[in-house]
């Protein structure tokens, strides 16, 4: 995977570490963003989808492609910022101050690779005696997130529900009957409530205890997803009742803002 960068929040002035996305040419290699990490960045108040997207060229094969702005979601008060990208150059390769990109960078190199079983079977010790329990299996790794690119509200939904899947919720689906006219989005699953908000306003005080109020009226966990972030008093409000707020980028890549979504993500994510 990419080296992570530091960014510094312009509201708060925490450094948060930011991957830039690497996305997939039409030939197969790997294309990212060239980030300026000399500008400042910029928070993101109103989200357009027009000034959403920047050209990035390949530099093995030449193509130009249209891929989401590079975004991060403050973890510490909830300000998405908008990250400075490094315009095209008129002939060339877009310029990069990081030098060549990492040979880290490879497709299908970002999962966990490695023995689960950590080598437990070994001729060599011998025969364990009977009354000697095995010792336990070591965890197998989750398999790292594959996030989809958000063009739609119809996306930003189907992103959160992949998401919540990742995280060993089953069953995930909107819930059956006709819709009541909102702009959030329901998601359902055996002991999950959860809500998706693709509207471009930072979700507010109202939005976070709704979900709550259906988390508890079902005895589950509440969840909201948030393209835009949310307000200072959401957050509080959040952090007060355990509920776990995420921040979608446009590269479909769920990111927790509080602790009680950490807590949900767990350590190995």
């Amino acid at each position: 995977m990419a080296e992570a960068v530091p960014v510094r929040c312009p509201a708060c002035l925490r450094e948060n570490g930011y991957t830039a996305p690497v996305f997939p040419c039409a030939c197969g290699s790997p294309v990212h963003p060239p980030l300026d990490l000399a500008a400042p960045p910029v928070p993101l108040t109103h989200r357009t989808w027009s000034d959403t997207w920047v050209t990035v060229r390949c530099t093995t094969c030449g193509r130009e492609s249209e891929w989401p702005h590079p975004e991060l979601g403050c973890g510490s008060c909830g300000t998405v910022v908008l990250i400075a990208v490094h315009p095209l150059e008129a002939t060339g390769t877009p310029a990069d101050p990081a030098g060549p990109p990492s040979a880290a960078v490879r497709p299908g190199l970002g999962g966990p690779a490695g023995d689960p079983a950590g080598g437990l079977a070994g001729g060599a010790a011998g025969r364990r005696p009977a009354h000697i329990p095995p010792p336990p299996a070591a965890p197998v790794p989750r398999p790292a997130f594959r996030p989809v690119t958000i063009r739609t509200a119809r996306d930003a939904v189907a992103t959160a529900a992949l998401y919540l899947r990742w995280l060993g919720f089953r069953d995930v689906r909107q819930p059956d009957g006709r819709p009541i006219p909102a702009a959030t989005v329901d998601l359902r699953a055996p002991g999950l409530v959860a809500q998706v908000d693709p509207t471009t306003a930072p979700a507010g005080l109202r939005a976070v205890e709704c979900v709550w109020l259906n988390g508890l009226t079902a005895s589950a966990t509440s969840v909201y997803f948030a393209l835009a972030g949310y307000t200072e008093e959401a957050r509080a409000r959040a952090d007060d009742l355990g509920i776990p707020l995420f921040v979608m980028d446009l590269t479909g890549m769920p990111q927790p803002v509080n602790d009680p979504a950490d807590a949900l993500v767990g350590p190995d994510a």
